[in-house]
């Protein structure tokens, strides 16, 4: 059965509907018509998942865990009508949306499966010595509690697997936080169904209805008065580096400033080493062309640069790239902005005296053909907008003079989410000298692969030092990314009666 949007927001269990309308862009199929946010149904569903915190935090893991599962199940259940208006909000192909989907429920059912044996919780304890000297030693036990509401940014790419049920969401509920999520107007219908299954699993496990609320669209001022609600205590976001430094200087700005969890941008570069490159540049060219155009580019992993020391090996890496992309149709992005965005960084790289153009498709409207430039490490290094992230599938070759300078080239980079080294084992000496600097640059470091696919397992990290993220302790992917929505309490010579009841070693 087809979903047909009712275009309301979820308010504490509850279908609300606003007064302002919007209506969706779809790439194809029918369009629908939403509600606006507003700032007052911001309030309301803060206050909610406020009042919802006392209950909810203090449900067990074995409690938590199933309603996780249960949103999972429901995700499920609803399978063919997220993909057919998924499909058709954004223009990803329906194999794209299966794979989130399963990878959305896949991390929920993870999640729960992690609180159940209860690790995450780090819990430590000290037992009295009475008869210490000089002075006695208290007995003290430390866990990690839930910070409190938590507000979530949907994602433009990914809507499922980073938006209503996605990884911030799913990892602020295991926690024992409530939710506030921000829906993106990108893909209201989806986000629609998505928080129909959320509702469904809070009736079916008996939550507190303030668990969970979505507010759907709505101007800047709606994600400013999200962030700035006193009862708010983080901030879960994946997007553009302008809006999410604009929201994360919001946060800092408040009278009780919150962490704000954002993944910004990234380029995430491959370092060519020069004996894998003369081994197998054909490889590695079509490699990277492929990786580059998948999903339209539209990852946040997408490898946008290719550091090579320049020779013949590097002109048969080039040319294979441009020949694979120039067998790579025009592909629909998810937004006719995102589409303009990348036109215009396009045509800005392009536009850089100190560029080659090596290959660029036509995009006209909402498709996007893919686009591959070349310069020099020294241009490269003297211009920083060309360390800027085009969103698409734009590749930019870096040429460097030699080892040294790729090193230098290295360490002038900004942080970022991946970076990887392409080699063989003879260039183990050579890789070894630059590895140190990598590590310093990237949450994620990759050996002879490409960078786009992120796998939800325990050892994942998905963020790095700024601007890929503005944390750089932290993961949005993973079972890691729980904790950021916990803080450490040490209970000193508590009685067992007033300790939570996971405090136990």
């Amino acid at each position: 059965m087809t979903f047909v949007p009712h275009g309301k927001h979820l308010i504490a269990g509850a279908w609300i509907a606003s007064g302002e309308k919007f209506s969706s862009s779809p790439a194809h199929g029918p369009s629908h018509v939403f509600s606006v946010g507003t700032t007052d149904l911001v309030d309301r569903a803060c206050e909610a998942a406020e009042d919802a915190f006392w209950t909810y935090s203090n449900t067990t893991r074995s409690e938590r865990a199933a309603f996780l599962n249960a949103i999972a199940d429901e995700i499920d259940a609803r399978a063919a009508q997220i993909t057919e208006i998924g499909t058709q909000e954004t223009g990803l192909p329906a194999a794209r949306l299966d794979g989130e989907r399963g990878r959305t429920v896949g991390q929920l059912r993870l999640f729960a499966q992690h609180i159940e044996n209860g690790d995450y919780l780090d819990r430590r304890h000290d037992a009295a010595l009475p008869d210490r000297q000089p002075v006695p030693r208290p007995e003290i036990t430390m866990m990690q509690r839930p910070i409190g509401p938590v507000a979530v940014f949907g994602a433009s790419n990914f809507p499922l697997a980073f938006s209503v049920a996605g990884g911030d969401t799913a990892a602020a509920l295991a926690a024992g936080c409530p939710v506030v999520v921000k829906g993106h107007s990108a893909h209201p219908g989806t986000g629609e169904i998505v928080a129909e299954a959320i509702h469904a699993a809070i009736e079916r496990t008996g939550m507190p209805k303030g668990v969970f609320s979505l507010i759907q669209g709505g101007d800047r001022a709606v994600g400013q008065a999200v962030v700035q609600h006193p009862l708010i205590k983080a901030v879960g976001f994946t997007g553009s580096l302008a809006g999410g430094r604009a929201l994360f200087d919001l946060c800092a700005a408040r009278s009780e400033p919150i962490p704000f969890f954002g993944e910004l941008g990234s380029v995430n570069p491959m370092f060519m080493m020069p004996k894998a490159v003369a081994a197998r540049a054909d490889e590695l060219g079509q490699g990277w062309a492929g990786s580059l155009t998948m999903g339209a580019g539209q990852f946040c992993t997408n490898p946008g640069i290719a550091v090579v020391i320049d020779g013949g090996d590097a002109d048969r890496f080039v040319k294979s790239a441009a020949t694979a992309l120039e067998g790579i149709a025009a592909q629909t992005m998810l937004t006719d902005g995102i589409a303009k965005a990348f036109c215009n960084g396009r045509d800005r790289v392009q536009g850089d005296g100190s560029v080659r153009r090596v290959y660029v498709a036509d995009s006209a409207d909402r498709d996007a053909g893919p686009a591959l430039f070349e310069t020099t490490g020294s241009e490269f290094l003297a211009n920083p907008a060309l360390h800027e992230e085009v969103f698409g599938p734009l590749g930019l070759v870096v040429r460097v003079a030699s080892l040294a300078e790729m090193e230098t080239l290295a360490r002038g980079l900004q942080g970022q989410l991946t970076v990887t080294l392409h080699m063989d084992d003879a260039d183990a000496d050579a890789a070894q000298t630059l590895f140190p600097v990598l590590e310093r640059k990237a949450g994620r470091l990759l050996a002879n692969g490409f960078p786009t696919g992120v796998e939800v397992v325990d050892s994942m990290v998905h963020g790095g030092p700024y601007p890929a993220s503005t944390n750089f302790g932290a993961t949005s992917v993973g079972t890691l990314s729980i904790r950021r929505f916990l803080r450490p309490v040490a209970y000193q010579n508590m009685p067992a009666a007033l300790l939570p009841r996971d405090a136990a070693v």
